[in-house]
């Protein structure tokens, strides 16, 4: 889904003031940064999709600015580790974040004393992408689709396990609602991530998770794990024979993965519009573009005005649904 024409109204007015400040800011670049490697924190660990998206970005983005764009791996709460060290940091361009800014958007519903939050202690910088996520099964489970994964979740009557990436994060949620909809109970076993949540589920000691496209996708292309539906608007071009939840019977379903790069908030906006800029150019690279969609990462750049306003639209969605779910922490 386009994500300009889903926030059309307000992303007018970012793209204006983006415009202003833009000529500001690129007027007098800072010649002084960077002088030493840049560390960018990640709220889940290596392996995983978020790994692999950010591994991606920093190479030419090392390589535009004249220093490494090393990562840090911090999972654990939700996200809600990476947020607190990074806001924490000095704001001085040598620490960035790597948002999964959906996941981050629902812990900070969840938690009830949040270490940071992404519209008060950060300084916005680019909208990178999506990742879609999907439901995926052990093979041994006998459903070939959503309405026979259905109807074998609830013969179980609650006795099976189910995965996620974690207390706090998308693929949690995700799995709490759906078994709302479907009015059946299991055993929640949340991981640090994909990395360490699938060997299990490929062992068979946990039935199902939502787990991203591009994490999910080398099992399921050796068989190791079957996908059973898309949690996302559209089906995925590396999955074409797999639908999306609603085009399989259950509607309202659809959700945007969106990942995003903050700084701590105080950053010099000479800095923040330097990154801006160099992303921009990187995510607009047509053999960049392509060599992640065959990850099944879709590549969408908005600027840090447009992400302001995205980050607030995710954490006031999230928070209502949180809220009407009655998600609690395991």
């Amino acid at each position: 889904m386009n994500i300009k024409k889903r926030y059309l109204g307000r992303l007018m007015i970012g793209a204006l003031l983006a415009g202003s400040l833009c000529k500001i800011s690129l007027a007098a670049p800072d010649t002084d940064w960077p002088k030493k490697p840049i560390t960018a924190i990640l709220p889940f660990p290596a392996g995983g999709s978020t790994d692999a998206f950010a591994r991606a970005i920093a190479v030419p983005l090392g390589e535009a600015l004249g220093q490494a764009v090393v990562i840090e791996n911090k999972p654990g709460a939700g996200g809600m580790i990476a947020l607190g060290a990074t806001a924490k940091a000095s704001p001085d361009g040598y620490t960035l974040l790597f948002s999964a800014l959906t996941n981050q958007s629902i812990s900070q519903s969840l938690f009830k004393n949040p270490p940071a939050e992404l519209t008060k202690d950060f300084a916005p910088i680019a909208l990178v992408g999506t990742i879609p996520h999907l439901i995926v099964v052990n093979p041994s489970v006998p459903a070939k689709n959503l309405p026979e994964l259905i109807a074998f979740i609830k013969s179980k009557k609650g006795d099976f396990n189910y995965a996620s990436q974690g207390n706090g994060s998308l693929s949690h949620l995700e799995a709490t609602l759906f078994m709302q909809r479907i009015g059946a109970t299991g055993t929640h076993v949340p991981y640090k991530g994909s990395s360490f949540a699938l060997p299990d589920l490929i062992a068979g000691n946990t039935l199902m998770m939502f787990d991203s496209v591009t994490a999910s996708l080398p099992h399921i292309q050796s068989g190791k794990l079957r996908a059973i539906a898309i949690a996302a608007p559209e089906r995925s071009p590396l999955l074409p024979n797999v639908p999306t939840l609603g085009q399989d019977g259950m509607k309202q379903f659809d959700v945007e993965n969106f990942y995003a790069i903050f700084a701590p908030k105080g950053t010099s906006p000479l800095i923040t519009a330097r990154l801006e800029k160099e992303i921009r150019k990187i995510l607009t690279n047509p053999d960049f573009k392509t060599r992640l969609a065959n990850q099944g990462i879709h590549l969408q750049f908005a600027n840090s005005e447009q992400l302001a306003i995205i980050t607030q639209s995710e954490q006031d969605k999230w928070a209502k649904i949180v809220k009407s779910a009655n998600v609690k922490l395991d």
